[in-house]
């Protein structure tokens, strides 16, 4: 079916009202080369209504007329049809190119033939995709009533029915939409979007500021706005319920209240409470009434989307929860060395940016930051002795400290999880180099992860811009340079012109947490 007759097809159930002032009108077309068959048709049906609907006729005078018709954007309810036009066959041969060649299924095809010897009932029954075949001399208003009830009657039918398996698809499509999101707001805002789409108000003949809507979450005692259309983009992203317009908090007041869907002619608001005792709310405002039908497509979306929404909290707590375990255990590293600083939390951001540059997937680049911060988590298996030594080390401490990168993956591939999977395999190649000249194994080039190579440089960054015991910081800029100068032996030559690119968002970092 095409984006047409989806359009058409919501149009085509029920007493609509149209631009004009009435309902919709079914369109008939009649082709036919005797005009007077025409105006007798429309003379004796032209008050005729079905399901409250008049009827609006087109006319065709040939099966090529009707062809181009046909081409062009319509939905006809009925077609009235002469076997004889200009070729014997002209009516038989327009069937096969409607149902054929348009794929046209739906509308209602009855044959007329004012010479029954043409094409003998039995056969044209049995061998076209027609609804009814009559004589021409049958145009009485009865029987041409019982033609029209019997064609109209089945082509409402599958239009409910396809209208149906339409708002299935729709209602499967906004789904996985919706699960794709992989936060909270980009969830909330995907419902508001596909809960558009489920309707049909995605754009076509509805403009946005139409569809209006609102998707909020309970967050502790309040209720807090997440994701808006445009038509409140004026709203702040955690407005509270007392912010919103009165018809929408009354909307949702209500809905928490009784625990229930609402709706008015023009509005419907969507209630859902997780077993975790989350709730979730949707709003949604149109201009013109909405139906029944309508309604409770909204409901099952909404019942739908319940079960995504509380895994994805379900997630982000658990995402949170990780995300402050790595940051207290950084920063319990962090206090063994006698200079203070942010040093996990800037190489997590470094390494972040380095990612982005590089194109990596947005889920990897979200576990780099948080597993580059634990690259020298092997530190913790040096001895004060060594891990503080103002000068410089001897071969027997050198040999105890280039242990803290088999010590760190030791530790942290223990582990299944994703995100300390990563976090092993960069502590243990952050000190490999681009010309195998590193340690612990002498990787070197792509044998090294991707990840191994970003957070080596991301590591240099912090730690020359930093104080360490035996030595001053350098500037920015002296570092840089000195990553310029390592393109290709220390580094990967294709990172370092990424990392140079975002000089501004260094100095950016930097200035926001900077080095003690």
């Amino acid at each position: 079916m095409s984006q047409d007759d989806d359009d058409m097809l919501f149009d085509d159930d029920g007493p609509l009202q149209g631009a004009e002032s009435g309902p919709v009108p079914w369109d008939i077309l009649i082709v036919d080369d005797e005009k007077s068959v025409h105006q007798v048709t429309e003379l004796v049906m032209g008050d005729f209504t079905f399901d409250g609907r008049p009827m609006r006729f087109t006319h065709c005078y040939s099966g090529a007329e009707a062809r181009i018709l046909l081409g062009q954007p319509n939905q006809f309810a009925l077609i009235l049809l002469d076997v004889v036009m200009e070729t014997d066959h002209a009516g038989l041969d327009l069937v096969r190119h409607i149902r054929e060649d348009l794929g046209n299924s739906t509308a209602r095809i009855v044959l007329r033939t004012g010479q029954p010897g043409q094409a003998p009932q039995a056969y044209v029954l049995k061998s076209f995709d027609i609804n009814d075949y009559r004589e021409k001399t049958e145009l009485t208003h009865a029987k041409l009533s019982t033609v029209f009830y019997s064609a109209l009657r089945g082509y409402r039918d599958l239009m409910r029915l396809e209208k149906a398996r339409m708002g299935l698809r729709r209602s499967i499509n906004a789904i996985t939409h919706v699960s794709d999101s992989d936060n909270l707001r980009s969830f909330c805002s995907a419902v508001l979007e596909q809960a558009s789409a489920l309707l049909g108000h995605d754009g076509e003949g509805v403009c946005a500021s139409r569809v209006n809507a609102y998707a909020a979450a309970k967050q502790g005692d309040s209720l807090k706005v997440l994701a808006v259309t445009p038509a409140y983009a004026g709203l702040q992203s955690d407005e509270t319920l007392d912010h919103l317009p009165v018809a929408v908090r009354q909307a949702f007041m209500r809905c928490m209240r009784e625990r229930l869907d609402h709706h008015g002619d023009n509005w419907y608001a969507c209630y859902y409470r997780t077993r975790e005792g989350n709730e979730s709310l949707l709003y949604m405002a149109f201009s013109d009434a909405i139906g029944e039908d309508d309604r409770e497509l909204l409901s099952m979306f909404s019942a739908n989307v319940a079960s995504t929404y509380e895994k994805l909290v379900q997630r982000e707590e658990c995402a949170a929860t990780q995300e402050a375990m790595i940051s207290i255990l950084g920063e319990a590293l962090e206090r063994r060395s006698a200079v203070a600083g942010a040093h996990v939390v800037r190489v997590g951001e470094i390494a972040a940016m380095l990612g982005t540059a590089a194109d990596l997937p947005p889920p990897l680049v979200r576990q780099l930051r948080l597993a580059a911060g634990l690259h020298d988590i092997g530190h913790s298996g040096v001895p004060d002795t060594v891990f503080n030594t103002p000068g410089t080390l001897s071969d027997e401490q050198w040999t105890v400290m280039r242990s803290h990168c088999q010590t760190g993956r030791d530790m942290l591939s223990r582990s299944p999880q994703p995100v300390l999977q990563l976090a092993a395999t960069i502590a243990h190649e952050h000190h490999e180099r681009w010309d195998g000249g590193g340690y612990p194994r002498g990787l070197a080039g792509e044998k090294i992860s991707s990840a191994g190579r970003i957070t080596a440089l991301a590591d240099f960054i912090d730690a020359m811009v930093s104080p360490r015991c035996y030595r001053p910081a350098w500037s920015l800029e002296h570092t840089l340079e000195q990553v310029r100068q390592e393109s290709g032996k220390r580094f990967d030559p294709d990172l370092v012109p990424l990392l140079l690119a975002h000089t501004d968002a260094l100095r950016a970092l930097y200035a926001r947490l900077p080095p003690a």
